[in-house]
């Protein structure tokens, strides 16, 4: 820690000590991450609030400047306003990535700087991310004095546009990297005629000075020539942001051997220019602690203020700092709705959570379906299969294959589409890549299509049935273990009545899956499904479900028991009994014993 930050910490360590309650503010730390929760251990065993508030001033008198930074926020966000004013004096320099640093806060250059570049003000209601933030920085110091690109991407709402900004507040980043100053140009979707009013403006911005006045550029060539003897000769060492790019046409247009950030939902938009390129993905989830402080400062209300609705609308925003900020504005304006926001994010009723905010779509809907929209048509239907995919499931790439009949490389072609659009994400274990929808996205698709879903629900089994036939999946293939858990789920979203109770009394798939994930999973799908399965009376489903639970403890075991030995044990009128006859009269070179009661 910088001894100016160490010396403010002690000087006002009496007032800090006599006032301060340490719980909120540690997990505004913890969350943060520079306090760990064994730390945090160490301050609750103190006696007294005074000794616990001695004991967190002690652990971050022996960190960096990241620890008086956040214990500086976490003072401010919490009510102590006073004692904050105290240690803003103190604040460290933020580190630039490169070693060097500047002071916290806005210097007159960097607002001169800024403002003369169109960057975008702090939004009203803004809550920092500093990893994000110096990861942004760092990839900005790479580019050195070549021409490169930074892109910044990840999926609506996420936060990049204000992220990018916040980045650029930095006086030695400007200073040392970018003397000739920054150039701000918000793009968006754009069609040739829209992208030539783009450059002509820019144009105009940065020959504003000059002593002779030129017509402006006439089409996009002579726009990029322009543009490019601008940045050459008048704003060399200079930075170029275009925030919101959604083609990579459009960025040809800036391929002028300079140094340009990007912001996109599309990470693989910078593929068709030439240079250095460096990325910065923004993960598409705030902390529970972060959306927690920003709705306590849109309501401008303590954290522990807040009424009991507030954790469950942060949950239910997934993360999302566009969300989260909509529901905010929409509180601040009617304070007692907590209860009717939350039931419409639980209730997926996106068009009517909308208010004008800091972010460019005033609706949920709108931000996700914009990507959507852009989509190639032949790529929307395929988009719209994966709104039957089960939540927080990472799906193997054979069961798209299975369900669209296609090669893997055609499947992971098309995927690779939805991820670089961050319309999917893509986890890649070795050499088997899983994917998964991110929460708002799949709700929003299921609502979306909801009208759909069960045909689509029926389309995934048909293909299954196609392509298996009459057997069932081994455990050496890469699809197996999807279908053993989430077959029954896509026939009981199909209403497939009779393909579902084929399926569940069947002792082929009872012993197939039992010997996989034992039989816990079962009896959860005969409860949860009893109203398709019940078709006429719910005996055959009792006579399972009672079969499963009662030789639960022997199906668990190694070696694996004979299930049909263990179905002649049954009733002779349970179903399972039944079926396990007819297994075992088929049965050829087997020895089964049948127990036969003897009441005389």
């Amino acid at each position: 820690m910088d001894v100016k930050s160490r010396n403010y910490l002690l000087m006002n360590r009496q007032a800090l000590e006599k006032d301060i309650k340490t719980s909120y503010i540690m997990d505004r730390m913890i969350s943060d991450e520079v306090l760990t929760l064994q730390e945090e251990e160490r301050v609750k065993q103190q006696n007294t609030q005074k000794e616990r508030a001695a004991m967190l001033i002690n652990i971050i008198l022996t960190k960096d400047n990241n620890s008086y930074r956040s214990f500086y926020n976490a003072l401010l966000h919490e009510g102590y306003r006073d004692l904050a004013a105290l240690l803003q004096d103190g604040i460290p320099a933020i580190s630039s990535g490169n070693g060097k640093s500047s002071m916290d806060g806005m210097t007159s250059y960097v607002k001169t700087v800024l403002c003369e570049g169109g960057v975008p003000q702090r939004p009203v209601v803004f809550v920092t991310r500093p990893k994000l933030v110096d990861a942004i920085k760092q990839k900005l110091c790479c580019l050195g004095s070549d021409p490169g690109w930074v892109t910044v991407y990840g999926m609506a709402g996420c936060g990049k546009t204000v992220l990018t900004a916040e980045a650029l507040r930095d006086h030695q980043l400007l200073e040392d990297y970018f003397p000739g100053g920054v150039h701000w140009i918000s793009v968006g979707k754009q069609d040739k005629a829209g992208l030539l009013i783009k450059l002509q403006n820019l144009c105009s911005r940065l020959e504003h000075d000059s002593t002779l006045s030129q017509r402006p550029p006439l089409n996009i060539e002579e726009a990029k020539d322009r543009l490019r003897l601008l940045m050459l000769r008048k704003y060399p060492r200079s930075l170029l942001i275009l925030d919101d790019i959604w083609d990579s046409w459009v960025l040809k247009a800036f391929d002028n051997q300079c140094q340009v950030l990007i912001t996109s939902r599309d990470r693989s938009v910078t593929d068709a220019v030439a240079g250095n390129k460096y990325e910065v993905h923004v993960e598409s989830g705030l902390g529970h602690e972060k959306g927690l402080e920003i709705l306590s400062l849109f309501v401008n209300m303590k954290i522990s203020e807040l009424p009991e609705q507030a954790n469950c609308l942060v949950r239910e925003c997934k993360g999302s700092p566009l969300v989260i900020s909509l529901i905010g504005a929409l509180l601040r304006d009617f304070p007692s709705r907590w209860e009717y926001y939350l039931k419409q994010l639980q209730n997926k009723q996106f068009k009517r959570i909308r208010k004008s905010s800091s972010y460019d779509y005033e609706a949920l809907d709108e931000a996700m379906s914009i990507s959507v929209e852009q989509l190639n048509d032949n790529y929307k239907d395929y988009y719209k299969d994966l709104s039957v995919l089960p939540k927080d499931v990472k799906v193997p790439t054979k069961v798209l294959c299975i369900l669209w009949d296609m090669e893997t490389e055609e499947v992971e072609d098309i995927l690779q589409e939805f991820v670089n659009k961050s319309l999917l994400f893509c986890d890649r274990n070795g050499k088997s890549f899983h994917y998964y929808l991110h929460d708002l996205q799949l709700d929003f698709l299921t609502e979306k299509n909801r009208n759909q879903l069960q045909e689509l629900h029926k389309n995934i089994v048909n293909q299954y049935k196609k392509y298996y036939k009459l057997n069932t999946p081994v455990p050496s293939q890469e699809d197996c273990m999807y279908w053993y858990n989430f077959l029954a789920y896509h026939m009981a979203g199909a209403n497939m009545q009779k393909e579902l109770r084929d399926l569940m009394f069947s002792l082929d798939w009872i012993k197939a899956k039992t010997e996989l994930v034992g039989p816990a999973h079962l009896i959860h799908e005969y409860v949860e499904y009893s109203s398709i399965l019940d078709q006429k009376d719910s005996t055959v489903r009792e006579n399972f479900q009672e079969f499963l639970s009662l030789n639960g403890h022997l199906l668990g075991r190694q070696p694996f028991p004979d299930i049909i030995q263990l179905g002649l044990c049954q009733p002779e009128t349970s179903e399972v009994y039944q079926q396990a006859k007819l297994y075992a009269q088929r049965e050829t070179g087997t020895f089964y014993l049948e127990w036969i009661k003897d009441f005389e």
